[in-house]
């Protein structure tokens, strides 16, 4: 008679429950994070997540022990990657990344067809953040969550995208990202190669700038920032900018370089403009702004944009707007604001 194998138990419901929230719930934001730099969307990067999570929880009997997060990465970079292919295009950029800069006038109307690079809270970077690198990285975690970065890399194809992350982002080896996302360890060589040579074009130095941390010098240049706009005061606000600044406002296709250029935009734009309310906060690493606009006779105020400022030095260089408040929503900021409301009590930042 032959003997039968013993079969292996599957754990209960509850305690398999416990034990993937318990391995996989501290990974949560990191994951996001990664989406986020893949995607460049923080909208799909929540929904790619979910996806994430709820494969993994499907196939959870499967996990064979090993590295759980190196398991749960495979499962994300590749969702990711289905996600890029399904779309109608793999890159979201900005709009300097589309064309050049405009003549100083007022936009006709925003770029309703294109999907654009979003910013990305420090809210959700708590408890991952890290500017101490593996030996192997070749970037730290605050420098690739720049505005800038993200942008750059999503001129990458996605493999090539995946295997940067993968390798110079988290430090893994190339054989292990093939692992991760299939294919031989040549030919994660090849596309790191690839990626790499783009990304040196952006910068040239090897790395990105690496944005200052909030020190009394910076905090002074915001507060002017915060006057400069409530005040509409165009002189304080042009004397914040550094010679050859640029300001980029998604989803307007038009965008603009240099001091007189963003002058003679904001000199017109803010004749149509009521009054505005500035909210500190922070994105993508760098300081930022959420934005309101008086929107009626009662007084109250409507979310309007969030600025991601890119200082250099002891001036900003590059100003991005973005001009879409369901973004608030990610911040924890309120859609609106009544009359009495002090902006500052919104947000803890």
């Amino acid at each position: 008679m032959k003997a039968t194998q013993p079969t292996r138990r599957k754990p209960a419901p509850d305690r398999a429950n416990e034990a993937f929230e318990r391995l996989a719930e501290p990974l949560r934001r990191e994951i996001k994070v990664h989406c986020y730099r893949m995607l460049g969307s923080l909208h799909e990067a929540d929904d790619l997540v979910q996806e994430t999570f709820l494969r993994a929880w499907r196939s959870f009997d499967s996990f064979e022990g090993g590295s759980f997060r190196a398991w749960l990465y495979r499962i994300a970079t590749n969702a990711c990657l289905n996600a890029l292919a399904s779309r109608k295009s793999a890159q979201r950029l900005l709009p300097d990344q589309l064309g050049p800069a405009s003549a100083p006038m007022p936009p006709g109307a925003p770029a309703t067809d294109v999907a654009w690079l979003e910013p990305f809270p420090d809210s959700d970077l708590t408890g991952i953040a890290d500017d101490a690198p593996t030996p192997e990285a070749r970037y730290t975690s605050r420098e690739a969550v720049q505005l800038a970065f993200v942008a750059a890399i999503q001129q990458l194809p996605p493999r090539q995208r995946a295997a940067l992350l993968l390798c110079d982002v988290l430090g893994w080896a190339a054989t292990e990202a093939a692992t991760l996302i299939g294919g031989s360890t040549a030919s994660i060589n090849s596309a790191l190669q690839r990626a790499r040579e783009t990304l040196s074009k952006h910068y040239p130095e090897g790395r990105p700038l690496t944005t200052l941390r909030a020190d009394p010098a910076q905090q002074e240049l915001l507060g002017r920032y915060l006057q400069a706009w409530e005040g509409h005061d165009l002189d304080g606000f042009v004397a914040l900018l550094k010679e050859d600044a640029t300001a980029i406002m998604p989803p307007w296709l038009q965008w603009f370089a240099g001091r007189e250029a963003i002058r003679a935009f904001f000199a017109m734009a803010w004749k149509t403009c009521g009054g505005l309310r500035l909210v500190p906060t922070t994105a993508n690493g760098q300081p930022a702004f959420a934005v309101y606009e008086r929107s009626g006779a009662d007084g109250s105020w409507a979310a309007h944009s969030i600025h991601v400022i890119t200082f250099e030095h002891d001036a900003i260089s590059t100003l991005t707007l973005f001009l879409e408040p369901r973004l608030f929503e990610a911040f924890g900021l309120p859609l609106t604001l009544s009359g009495a409301q002090s902006p500052a009590t919104t947000h803890e930042s």
